[in-house]
């Protein structure tokens, strides 16, 4: 026995898919995208960047340049460090910094210098006073094939 209604033409009807709902859910969707979007562009910040040139602080006198080489062995303004304690490189530091605390140290260490090295310029830096610390670093150079 068929219970199934029929229509006048004596088929059956098809159930029908209805896609309302289906595009109401998408279009939320779509607002809610919208919407964060737009808000992340307003979230940033604009900033405009100095301009420096580097040819010019390269002969800077401010500067102290400490070499750490990859057997820890340390250069301070190009000029060899005897020991290797902090004690030693807070007297290079204090006689390399010619303009007292003004004075930027920077690191140059080789890349398979040990870690301890650098921590020890760091904390002879703060022992001296020298807040003002940046980092050497070269970029890599293309390979060809």
């Amino acid at each position: 026995m068929n219970f199934r209604p029929r229509d006048r033409w004596g088929a059956s009807t098809e159930p029908e898919i209805n896609l309302i709902p289906f595009i109401d859910v998408l279009l939320v969707v779509l607002i809610f995208l919208m919407l964060s979007t737009t808000y992340s562009k307003f979230s940033e910040l604009q900033l405009k960047l100095p301009v420096a040139d580097a040819d010019a602080q390269r002969n800077y006198p401010k500067e102290v340049v400490v070499a750490i080489a990859a057997d820890g062995r340390y250069l301070v303004n190009k000029q060899p460090l005897s020991g290797r304690d902090v004690a030693a490189m807070v007297d290079a530091l204090n006689t390399a910094a010619k303009a007292g605390k003004d004075s930027v140290v920077i690191i140059s260490a080789d890349a398979a210098a040990p870690h301890q090295a650098v921590i020890t310029v760091m904390e002879a830096a703060r022992r001296s006073g020298l807040s003002q610390i940046t980092f050497a670093a070269q970029t890599p150079t293309a390979k060809g094939p």
